[in-house]
């Protein structure tokens, strides 16, 4: 059985985007084989070579995007709440050995991005936080050892 994951709406809509983009390749790719292919032998063509590795790679993201959007459950943003942690809240926590505050929004690992704060809840950190309340302490085990942090607010 495929890992169902969970995306909110605009994260479902920019995959599906995504995946209209690469089939609209598809033409454009196979056109480059077939010039490539008119060009003469097969063996010693650079060109056709590039093409058909082109291809492999279009069909194996494809491939992945299709598993993505199968696997895909909308999150019903409507009926999210802040009593515990769950997947879209907006969390700030504090880290309790050097007092460092950071927020995060927990999303789905295809809606992750560090740079914007959105943390996948499958990483170590967001696993850990799901479920956990205001003031409660969160031990996290990481690569690097152990951490806690303190759940200072949770919101929308």
């Amino acid at each position: 059985m495929a890992n169902v994951h969970y995306v909110t709406q605009k994260g479902w809509d920019d995959l599906k985007a995504e995946l209209d983009e690469l089939v609209a390749q598809r033409p454009v790719i196979s056109k480059a084989i077939a010039e490539a292919r008119d060009k003469g032998d097969l063996s010693e063509n650079a060109e056709y070579d590039a093409a058909r590795e082109a291809q492999g790679l279009l069909e194996l993201k494809i491939s992945k995007l299709q598993d993505l959007i199968t696997n895909a459950r909308i999150v019903d943003e409507s009926n999210l709440n802040t009593d515990s942690i769950q997947m879209l809240n907006k969390v700030k926590i504090k880290n309790i050995k050097n007092n460092a505050v950071s927020e995060y929004i927990l999303v789905g690992e295809s809606e992750a991005n560090f740079k914007e704060g959105k943390l996948a809840v499958s990483t170590p950190i967001g696993k850990a936080l799901l479920g956990h309340k205001k003031g409660d302490v969160v031990d996290v085990q990481v690569p690097a050892g152990l951490l806690q942090f303190e759940v200072l607010e949770i919101s929308l």
